[in-house]
């Protein structure tokens, strides 16, 4: 496609600014002009105020991210051609970083160039989310291009996410490509865990805190390891594998603790691991009255914060089960503690933090402080790339 009749979408003055800085998002309230169809998805052209290219992307007009950037240059985004070179250039990176692994994040979407779009890879299983209008009308395309480039046994899209109706899109799961897949096993840093990419949390498995499980080596030797929201046990699990006395899993679903046992059986720990079906605030609250106390605490609860409104109330949860979480440390103690909600920036996650250990009247140290793994990519012009914070505090 040529771009004569392309849509064209005019900004208002300044605001290009953002936008030349290489951040990809076009907000409505930023645009002067609309000239050519505005369907949902459709490949548009966008021009500062003067008429200056600034690059194509797609559009959205029930969004309130009305456009957003998939290349700087005049190009067809609607050519396998297009998602063969940026698919591949993703895939390219992975190989890279992880030598010989096949499990991974291959797209993980701004942070690849492909705004919309996360490609999970379990072995030769590929878990997609289109989570916006411009990525579910390129479907066929991604899933032409996926096949070409990896010849996967099944394409899986994990279309479950509530994000996808702010871009008027149903929530739904289903196989895109080839057989439909059962429960898979995946490898991670020598131990194995279960997966269901067709109903478990996320796209299956929480690829992004793979690095940071490595931090447990060394700490939780011959500990009491405490592992909250705990879903299928990662971290309790290489806990254990690095030589914990003992792990408690915390979850609410009774589906996730199954999870957890079936995961420590399959790699031998089955005796040193356990899981509990509860809320998670609650019993901190009640193991500090029961007198336990822990080596090692981790927590890793889901995003408490969707959007900027709700950041206020997400914060007293936050304070909340730190402050917790520390009450239950022995002396010299670790506390590995996640925030995987973009709203919660790193610096209030710190101030937050220290107040939780004044309530606590425990003295932290920061040991280190990480984020995603890096098949997460993060841009530097664009923030919202790097939603995932873990800070690990010592109690001395």
């Amino acid at each position: 496609m040529n771009g004569t009749n392309r849509t064209r979408i005019i900004l208002n003055r300044g605001e290009e600014r953002r936008i030349r800085g290489g951040h990809p998002w076009v907000f409505s309230n930023e645009i002067r002009e609309i000239q050519g169809e505005r369907l949902p998805g459709i490949t548009a052209d966008i021009f500062d105020t003067g008429g200056g290219f600034l690059g194509t992307g797609y559009y959205n007009p029930r969004s309130l991210i009305a456009a957003r950037l998939l290349t700087r240059e005049r190009a067809d985004i609607d050519n396998r051609d297009f998602f063969l070179e940026r698919i591949g250039r993703a895939l390219a990176l992975r190989r890279q970083l992880y030598p010989g692994m096949e499990t991974f994040r291959l797209v993980h979407g701004e942070g690849d160039f492909l705004p919309g779009l996360v490609i999970d890879k379990y072995g030769e299983w590929l878990s997609i989310q289109l989570l916006t209008a411009g990525m579910d009308a390129r479907r066929e395309l991604i899933v032409a291009t996926l096949t070409e480039l990896l010849a996967p046994r099944g394409i899986v899209a994990r279309n479950d996410v509530a994000v996808r109706s702010l871009e008027g899109l149903v929530e739904e799961v289903e196989v895109l490509a080839g057989e439909t897949p059962g429960e898979l096993e995946i490898e991670e840093h020598g131990l194995r865990f279960r997966v269901d990419i067709m109903g478990g949390q996320k796209t299956g498995h929480f690829l992004d805190q793979k690095e940071n499980h490595l931090l447990l080596k060394g700490i939780s030797e011959g500990k009491r390891v405490l592992d909250c929201f705990s879903y299928s046990g990662s971290w309790g699990i290489h806990a254990a594998a690095f030589g914990a006395a003992e792990t408690l899993c915390l979850d609410v679903s009774e589906r996730a603790a199954a999870l957890v046992m079936a995961n420590a059986r399959l790699n031998g720990l089955g005796d040193r691991v356990r899981a509990e079906v509860c809320d998670a605030f609650e019993r901190l609250a009640s193991l500090r009255h029961e007198g336990r106390r822990f080596g090692v605490v981790v927590l890793d609860p889901p995003a408490f914060v969707k959007s900027k409104k709700a950041l206020k109330e997400a914060e007293k949860g936050y304070l909340t089960v730190n402050r917790r979480g520390m009450e239950l440390l022995e002396e010299g103690g670790y506390l590995i503690t996640c925030s995987c909600s973009y709203h919660m920036g790193r610096e209030p996650l710190r101030e937050l933090l220290a107040q939780a250990a004044r309530q606590a009247g425990r003295q932290m140290r920061v040991v280190g402080v990480r984020s995603q793994a890096p098949d997460h990519p993060v841009l530097l012009a664009v923030p919202e790339t790097e939603y995932l914070k873990c800070f690990i505090l010592q109690a001395v």
